[in-house]
């Protein structure tokens, strides 16, 4: 059993121990160290709290929970159901809440729940916030609701149709253009609510040929959720079968977008923020943000018009931060995840899948000359066992000395430009080891770079 505690949440496999999985009394005690938090930032005010959550097998048990802890604080509760993580970022501040809490463990697989924790903003928790609610968690610093001061319920079911009407009234979001296009498109949702939301979205857009896969939300995973290639394959081979012009999954909790180009390739979950920012920044330029682990492309096209492209530290909440500090127009992570600030701060595959089709309906292309349009790049993952004595830090410190002469960024570990290449070592917090992501124009060149950095760190330690 495993239960991570972290400045973001909590996140477990179901079962097990207190304090060892995510278990009743663990949920309950991290969702009333939430609501208690939330008490010391609104001191004397009633609160309210908007919840929603994927459709795992264990989301019912949580949520009930979650929800009732915080009915026992005396917080009130606005019910989603069943949601999508960027649904509920929307709702919050539609809802005037002070906060909002998404049960879901994303990509991981269907023994894993989690405690996603947002702000009044409907974005994720600072880490100094995530440190505060983690000192009240430890202490158990608890003081619950007297009878007539109890909390209540409200379920909505309405935020599917407000998201997507959010998303439809967008300037970029050209339905007009997408339904022309007469696109066929498979989904694979993994039976999470991503079958409710995005056949839903695809319809409002305009799209009349949708063939599902896995879009009854009963949280059993038909394959690995994470939308990465090797768990892809009955969507390729549908979208080859059915002449498809589209392929489009996502992960359990809708915030990360892979699509899969007509000929059953892989469009690449790191060309998916390229090709959205692409459009936006055709219609609306300005700079442009990434965390450091993600493909070059992005700042190629930024910089190919003039614009002012940065790199965050790695993490949503470090990606967010950038944006707002230079005025980002378009964000996000090459996990898929697509951040546009025009309808909020967080990844949002449901804006990606709009902006995208609006693109490529623009674009009257098929999907794989778009791909071949962009800068070509791809990323070699890595990582290196070390004694657990090691000094870390003093090896990526020389790394980055012995590499002065090149473009080097230490705001996340050591990233390290060469040419157009750029390899990007981080250290982990939990297990003596260095991960060594490394970028070149192939697999090969990619593979042979890390290795160089490999044996070089070898040679350190």
């Amino acid at each position: 059993m495993t239960l991570i505690k972290s400045i973001s949440g909590i996140r477990g496999t179901i079962g097990g121990k207190v304090d060892q999985g995510l278990t009743p009394i663990d949920a309950v005690k991290f969702a009333a160290a939430y609501g208690t938090w939330l008490a010391t930032q609104y001191p004397n005010q009633k609160l309210k709290v908007v919840i929603g959550r994927d459709a795992r097998i264990s989301g019912p048990m949580i949520a009930e929970l979650v929800k009732q802890t915080l009915v026992g604080l005396g917080i009130d509760v606005i019910d989603l159901g069943l949601s999508t993580t960027p649904t509920v970022e929307v709702a919050v501040p539609m809802e005037a809440a002070n906060g909002g809490i998404i049960l879901t463990a994303s990509h991981n697989p269907k023994q894993w729940n989690a405690l996603k924790l947002l702000n009044h903003k409907g974005e994720f928790i600072s880490g100094a916030d995530g440190t505060a609610l983690m000192e009240i968690a430890n202490n158990e610093a608890f003081n619950f609701a007297e009878v007539d001061d109890l909390g209540t319920i409200t379920p909505d079911q309405s935020y599917l149709d407000k998201h997507i009407q959010a998303i439809l009234d967008l300037p970029l979001v050209d339905v007009k253009a997408i339904a022309a296009a007469n696109f066929k498109v498979v989904v694979d949702a993994v039976n999470s609510s991503g079958g409710i939301f995005l056949p839903a979205l695809l319809k409002a857009l305009g799209v009349v040929h949708i063939e599902e896969l896995y879009c009854e939300p009963t949280g059993h995973f038909p394959h690995n959720p994470e939308p990465l290639p090797e768990h892809l394959t009955e969507l390729s081979e549908t979208v080859k079968n059915k002449q498809a012009h589209v392929g489009i999954t996502v992960d359990p909790d809708v915030d990360r977008l892979a699509l899969v180009c007509e000929d059953g390739s892989m469009f690449g979950e790191e060309y998916t923020l390229v090709a959205v920012a692409d459009y936006i920044l055709t219609h609306t330029p300005g700079p442009t943000v990434s965390n450091l682990s993600s493909t070059r492309a992005l700042r190629d096209i930024t910089e190919a018009r003039g614009l002012r492209y940065e790199a965050a530290a790695v993490g949503e909440v470090n990606v967010v931060e950038k944006m707002k500090a230079i005025g980002a127009v378009i964000g996000g992570e090459g996990n898929g995840g697509i951040i546009y600030p025009e309808l909020h701060y967080g990844r949002d595959s449901l804006v990606g899948i709009a902006l995208f089709l609006s693109h490529l309906a623009h674009k009257k292309m098929s999907m794989t000359a778009l791909r071949a349009s962009y800068p070509n790049y791809v990323i070699s993952k890595n990582k290196i066992d070390l004694d657990p004595k090691t000094d870390v830090d003093a090896v990526l410190a020389n790394m980055a000395a012995r590499y002065k002469d090149f473009e080097v960024d230490t705001t996340d570990g050591v990233k390290i430009y060469i040419d157009k290449e750029w390899v990007h070592l981080r250290k982990s917090n939990t297990e003596p080891i260095i991960r060594i992501y490394a970028e070149s124009k192939d697999e090969n060149a990619a593979n042979t770079l890390a290795q160089r950095i490999v044996s070089e760190i070898v040679a350190l330690t």
